[in-house]
């Protein structure tokens, strides 16, 4: 038995019904429902403000000479450490950046090799 979803649902109704204005009304409903769930939709208003942020996120600790924190980019953009951390992630994500942790302390610094931050190597 296949899945029962809304559009295999307006299927069935379509078919079972006589009335050709309700045939119309739940043919229309099963158009929006498709163009709601085929993904071409515009980015929002925060989304685009995110990747903007991001741009100048990215900007700023390739100029930076030290490994940062999400904590440092929250306080240089005046931002929540949480949307700073969720931007870094994101951002580590798309390969934008890279994400070292030293001592469970999350650094993010733009570059494939990290430079190595007050810690002992094993030898």
């Amino acid at each position: 038995m296949t899945k029962l979803t809304y559009t295999v649902a307006l299927d069935v109704a379509i078919n079972a019904v006589s009335d050709e204005t309700v045939k119309e009304k739940l043919t229309a409903l099963k158009a929006q429902i498709a163009k709601r769930n085929s993904g071409e939709r515009k980015p929002s208003k925060t989304q685009v403000a995110n990747e903007s942020l991001k741009g100048e996120i990215l900007d700023w600790l390739t100029a930076c000479d030290e490994h940062k924190t999400a904590t440092d980019v929250a306080e240089h953009f005046g931002i929540s450490n949480q949307k700073a951390s969720a931007l870094l992630t994101a951002m580590v994500g798309d390969k934008m950046v890279t994400r070292e942790v030293v001592k469970r302390k999350a650094y993010f610094f733009v570059g494939e090799s990290a430079q190595y931050l007050d810690r002992e190597v094993a030898i």
